[in-house]
């Protein structure tokens, strides 16, 4: 019966990858995706380095998969995308034997051979466990896409079925030799992800528990303090201080010694290599077991880690995607110690409203020069007045959200408790119970719910009864969202499943139980502890989080067989086993698959990509900002080839003395930035910004002058204060060249006669930053001779030049215009948006040259594209309105007409049905009274059921009211109102009116 058992533990698990991989097939995206997936993919295609700390097997790997495209640029993301789905098939196979491996300790015993009955209970808990964690919301999420967390997973399932192999093996001759794969798996990781490290104290633990003879609290937490030794000698150790020491010795060789670069690298090498070969010699003859085990897991962790000699290698070639450009020891130890991002404290720190009272130089930055390392500068350590203990609430820029969610009145000031308050209720609650409630009990919708609302992004059953309890507004849900793809209901059976396995566990096996709880521990709350995020994170963090819900899929799987248990008769066994099935992984692919059913969505590289590179005439210069900003437009052009020719500078990166040194040079079909400025004058540490002090100059000043003073190595252009160099005055000017811009054709033909003589505007800041004086230095060389664009960015970036930025459509184009003087200012009748239009260019880019890829039949919107859909459709209103103010009623109607053609039908947010009224206003206008009829319906239906929902809400929860939807809603319901009236549209007229009049009603009710 073993063999038989064997035989189909094999089988059925690769039964189970299989058809996990099959459908990951199906759904996965077929090119790329939002967020660092642009990057990824055009880093692997081409070899390149990504954002810190980076991912060299991840992209080495996904390389190989690259080449099943055989030379098909637009399949390359595909294929990339396949090999995400494979690493999360091959997931759940490890999965499957750790449930059937652990199960079958407890169920086969002396007393308890294996029988066929005790066989189909032990599948049973593999498959149902396997694929209620493969199709669970997070990590089917990142199993389509090309992103790093899928193999990641796989290194975790590998990890924890190895120390499960071993401990089923500890007994034989050289079982020690699982312990050294498990240090080479460890160490390969690293190149993958840094969250795998966490299963180390788990696998201390299994090694404590199979060895000890006798097992005591004392013992475990000895353990437990030697596992987060380990972890720290790898996390810091081995990742991070054997680079530091590696970069001293380098320092030593060449600045002291006088040696060549890179020869203490090479000596530190040969010293590390022999003393480990020495070591390892002296336990073999010495017979000392554990100190050889320790050697050769350092030896093989220090192999897997090597993949990032790839980092070091690729960087010194310098490709066109060269994040920190890694060329030498100390770029490469700022690289893998993540130094760009910012730190939270851990143990001690500030409050939000904490002040620094004194400032330390810590640690000395290097930059490498021709012939020695010369030491530019020293990182800040600050000394504030007050600090705590476990600092949570320590970010000064999120002190508003802060308040908010902890009730602090207006001068209130955070004590210890607070913290505690903000890391159960948010940190924890919101950031990593919500997302697990998300996978085992269900999700209301995709939409961000870090702000705490009540209609977004929260946990629902689909219980009606408990989620109107906690929710409100459950009974007069709109239609909306009802039919939102992302509503998935699971009532609670995979949790109530994975509670009932935990229970079993806990019963029959608490070493294991405490194991997988160990687990489920370190890959998720203590994740929380030490990242110690800040809220309100660019986007939801659920993915990091997947070992843990791994962890808990062990435990549904067990339930299975604790449910089976109960069952007197071999018939019962089946159909709880096959009903298990049916009310967990079923329902999980049920209600999953479509809003994970990515399998036609373009919308990353089309609507996005495309379109933004679409908008720009040739060899322009478009500044971009955020990773969605910039990522896809990168895949675009390094892997598909779309307009190379295009310079894509994102402004957050060109603070960095490495990126602009990127700037400098050719990429692609695209010409260096026109910037002049001497290399050593905006040098690591030189200038990384310059304070403003205000020496009251009443009149603009060129900004050629500026950059003379601001870039001058003379005394007496430095400050008095600081010895550097500053910003004397905000107010700034360009001189324009008619000519130039003419002969270049920067402005409509229309508009040549309100070309501005000089630019003029008010900087924006307090600083200026090394990025700030190479924009000003582009803008005096340029000449007009390239087109500069902008996507929309925050004000804080524009420097003070948005008053010269002029909407074409998805960018914004630098324009020297006295734009006063065009009378294009959005009329009363257009959105509330004073951005000045080129009419001209929107009309070309929305009528003939943006892609629409398939985004109108698309049956599920992610959340980007649901953002970037009003966009298109607040130009189209835009456009159609300016059109009617010059007398163009055709065009304003092709425009209209366009819109409602391309767009997908349904309304996607209040603020798009502002922009829907006015379309319709423009149908009324150009005689298509019946298309704005039907809109006018749909606007209002979606409206007046959203005010519904908002107002029940009201009622069920007064402390939540949602003020500014409900008058934003009953506003635009009333001016709807008022243009059926206008254009005598009776039925409509009677309709709203109506519908206005009950939700009135509510108010006042609700109100009272």
């Amino acid at each position: 019966m073993e063999k038989t058992y064997k035989k189909l533990n094999d089988l059925i698990g690769w039964l189970c990858a299989f058809i996990a991989t099959f459908i990951y097939f199906l759904t996965k995206e077929p090119t790329v995706s939002f967020w660092d997936c642009g990057e990824f993919i055009a880093a692997a295609y081409k070899l390149e380095i990504v954002h810190q700390p980076g991912a060299p097997l991840f992209l080495m790997l996904q390389n190989i998969f690259s080449n099943l495209a055989l030379g098909d640029k637009t399949s390359l993301a595909y294929w990339m995308n396949t090999g995400s789905a494979v690493c999360s098939g091959l997931t759940v196979l490890f999965l499957f034997w750790t449930i059937t491996s652990l199960a079958k300790k407890i169920l086969v015993t002396e007393d308890h051979s294996l029988s066929l009955l005790i066989t189909v209970k032990l599948l049973g808990a593999g498959i149902v466990g396997s694929l209620a964690f493969a199709f669970s919301d997070s990590f089917w999420f990142s199993a389509v896409e090309s992103e790093v967390y899928a193999l990641s997973s796989l290194c975790t399932a590998i990890l924890f079925w190895l120390i499960l192999k071993w401990e089923n093996h500890a007994h034989e001759v050289r079982s020690s030799k699982w312990i050294v794969l498990i240090a080479y798996i460890i160490g390969l990781s690293i190149g993958v992800h840094l969250l795998n490290l966490l299963t180390i104290p788990v696998l201390t633990l299994v090694i404590y528990f199979k060895n000890a003879k006798q097992i005591t609290t004392r013992g475990i937490m000895k353990q437990l303090g030697i596992s987060f030794l380990l972890l720290g000698a790898i996390l810091w150790g081995v990742i991070q201080y054997l680079i530091k020491a590696v970069a001293q010795f380098d320092v030593f060789f060449v600045n002291t010694l006088g040696l060549g670069f890179g020869s203490g690298i090479f000596t530190f090498i040969i010293l590390l290599v022999t003393a480990i070969i020495l070591g390892i010699r002296y336990s073999i003859k010495y017979n000392k077991a554990q100190l050889n085990l320790i050697l050769l897991c350092f030896c093989f962790v220090l192999f897997g880690y090597s993949s990032f000699v790839m980092v070091f290698v690729r960087g010194t070639a310098n490709p066109s995607l060269n994040n920190n450009h890694p060329d030498n020891i100390f770029s490469f130890l700022e690289y893998v110690t993540r130094d760009q991002y910012p730190r939270s404290p851990l143990i001690v720190g500030q409050y939000f409203d904490s002040n620094p009272i004194a400032v330390e130089n810590g640690a000395p930055i290097y930059r490498k020069d021709a012939e020695k390392y010369t030491i530019v500068g020293h990182k800040s350590e600050y000394t504030y007045d007050r600090t705590t203990l476990f600092p949570r609430v320590h970010s000064q820029k999120d002190s508003d959200f802060y308040k908010h969610w902890l009730r602090l009145a207006e001068n209130e000031r955070p004590t210890f408790w607070s913290n505690l308050q903000f890391f159960t209720s948010y940190q924890a609650g919101v950031m990593f119970w919500r997302y697990f409630m998300w996978n085992f009990v269900g999700r209301q919708n995709d939409e961000s719910g870090q702000f705490g609302n009540l209609t977004d992004g929260n946990w629902l059953s689909g219980i009606k009864a408990i989620d109107h309890m906690r929710l409100g507004g459950q009974y007069d849900l709109p239609s909306s969202v009802k039919q939102d793809p992302s509503r998935n209901h699971f009532y609670f059976l995979p949790l109530l499943l994975g509670l009932i396995g935990l229970g079993w566990h806990y019963q029959h096996n608490r070493k294991d139980m405490s194991i997988v709880l160990l687990l489920f521990f370190f890959t998720g709350l203590a994740i929380v502890l030490y990242l110690n995020d800040t809220p309100m994170q660019p986007r939801e963090r659920d993915y990091a989080y997947v070992g843990a819900f791994y962890a808990f899929a062990i435990w549904i799987g067990l339930g299975v067989i604790a449910l089976t248990s109960l069952a007197k008769k071999r018939s019962l066994v089946f159909s709880t086993t096959l009903l298990c099935l049916l009310a967990v992984p079923f329902l999980l692919l049920y209600q999953g698959w479509d809003d994970h059913d990515r399998s036609e969505k373009y919308t990353t590289r089309d609507l996005y990509a495309r379109n933004y590179l679409a908008s720009c005439e040739p060899n322009a210069i478009l500044f971009t900002y955020g990773d969605n900003d910039t990522f896809p437009i990168w895949y675009a052009q390094e892997v598909e080839g779309i307009r190379p020719d295009v310079r894509i500078v994102n402004i957050g990166y060109l603070n960095s003395d490495w990126y602009l040194k990127q700037m400098r040079k050719r990429i692609n079909n695209s010409a260096p930035l026109p910037i002049d400025i001497e290399p050593a004058k905006v040098d690591k540490g030189v200038r990384d910004y310059l304070v403003y002090e205000d020496y009251h100059i009443d009149k603009p000043v060129e900004i050629k002058d500026l950059l003379d003073i601001m870039l001058s190595d003379h005394p007496d252009d430095k400050s008095d204060r600081t010895g550097e160099n500053f910003l004397p005055t905000k107010k700034m000017k360009l001189m324009v060249n008619k000519e130039d811009v003419m002969k270049n054709k920067v402005v409509p033909k229309a508009w040549q006669d309100f070309i501005t003589d000089s630019m003029e505007w008010d900087f924006n800041r307090n600083y200026i930053t090394r990025g700030d004086l190479a924009i000003l230095d582009l803008l005096k060389n340029n000449a007009w001779k390239r087109p500069i664009y902008f996507v929309k960015i925050p004000p804080s970036e524009t420097l003070g030049l948005d008053k010269y930025f002029v909407n074409e459509g998805l960018l914004y184009r630098l324009m020297p215009v006295d734009l006063a003087k065009t009378n294009t200012k959005a009329t009363a009748k257009a959105p509330v948006d004073t951005q000045h239009t080129n009419r001209w260019a929107m009309y070309h880019n929305l009528m003939h040259r943006y892609n629409w890829a398939n985004v109108n039949k698309l049956n599920y919107l992610d959340p980007l594209t649901r953002n970037i859909v009003p966009q298109y459709t607040n130009n189209f209103n835009i456009l159609s309105r300016e059109l009617l103010e010059v007398d163009q009623k055709a065009k304003a109607k092709d425009v209209v007409n366009k819109c409602l053609e391309v767009l997908p039908k349904q309304v996607l947010s209040m603020n798009q049905a502002i922009d829907y009224y006015f379309i319709s206003d423009t149908l009324y206008e150009v005689n298509e009274k019946n298309k704005a009829n039907e809109l006018m319906k749909r606007n209002g239906d979606y409206i007046i059921e959203q005010l519904n929902y908002n107002l029940a809400i009201a009622k069920d929860k007064p402390n939540v009211i949602d003020e500014r939807n409900i008058r934003l809603g009953m506003g635009l319901l009333n001016a709807m109102l008022d243009n059926s009236k206008k254009y005598k549209q009776m039925d409509m007229e009677k309709y709203l009116g109506n519908q206005y009049a009950m939700l009135e009603r509510k108010i006042t009710a609700i109100s009272q």
